[in-house]
């Protein structure tokens, strides 16, 4: 646990939350700021910073957590659909550094958008491709 984790803090029942799921391995509680009614979040229960520090296995735990919630929001809010993230790093927009993913409920015509996309030029998804498998 880190001292100064908000998150830590809720795993460890110091600071409230509306529990949702929980397990060994994880915690879901309903954010406090939804996007929508239901927007949730899914940590590990061990610290870490981001997906980047997450073990394998706590990573794999939050996924099927997340695949145990996720329906029964829908199921609970009506919503027919939902987004499953996870911000790593400032630039991506991540506050809280502790590993975390959304799952934000969504139905048609909720106002929210998703980001736009864009286009590559001649040749560079092949040698982006190519850069990334080199270092993988």
């Amino acid at each position: 646990m880190a001292d100064n984790c908000l998150f830590c803090k809720i795993v460890a029942g110091t600071i409230p939350s509306c529990k949702l799921y929980e397990d060994d391995k994880v915690l879901s509680f309903l954010d406090l700021n939804p996007v929508n009614p239901g927007h949730a979040l899914v940590i590990p229960k061990a610290h870490s910073a981001d997906l980047n520090e997450t073990s394998a296995e706590d990573a794999a735990a939050v996924i099927a957590a997340v695949k145990k919630v996720a329906p029964k929001i829908l199921e609970a809010t009506g919503h027919t659909a939902y987004n499953v993230m996870s911000n790593v790093g400032g630039d991506a927009g991540q506050i809280i550094f502790h590993t975390h993913f959304h799952i934000v409920p969504r139905k048609p015509g909720d106002g929210h958008r998703h980001w736009p996309q864009g286009k590559y030029g001649e040749g560079e998804m092949v040698a982006l491709a190519e850069k990334i498998q080199a270092l993988l």
